[in-house]
């Protein structure tokens, strides 16, 4: 079965870091784009970062410019999140989508609360 399994999530002091793994199995995952979306409470959800299938491309939120990094390593079926310089305003459930034309695939997703 297809299964997305996020981790690294957790709580987190305003300026610093995490990194965000997405564990992916049960379809070809060099031939999906992978997403990093998020949902704060009361809000919809949210693209927060985008990775062509072969990592030659991405894209970010405006909110999270230069601040977050996605990468994949297409061997392990893996997409990684960065997160730095996190704020209170990066608070939210962090999911790992697959995407592919109309098919898209979810993880369980990871919470990431930034707060002193």
């Amino acid at each position: 079965q297809v299964q997305l399994v996020e981790s690294g999530g957790g709580l987190v002091q305003p300026g610093g870091s995490l990194r965000l793994s997405c564990a992916s199995s049960g379809f070809t995952f060099s031939s999906y784009a992978m997403r990093w979306y998020r949902q704060a409470p009361g809000k919809e959800r949210e693209l927060v970062a985008s990775i062509t299938n072969t990592g030659g491309s991405t894209n970010y939120a405006d909110s999270v410019k230069g601040r977050f990094t996605i990468s994949r390593d297409n061997a392990k079926n893996t997409v990684y999140l960065q997160m730095n310089s996190l704020n209170a305003e990066d608070t939210a459930v962090y999911y790992c989508n697959a995407h592919q034309y109309l098919t898209d695939y979810w993880g369980q997703g990871t919470q990431v609360t930034v707060s002193s």
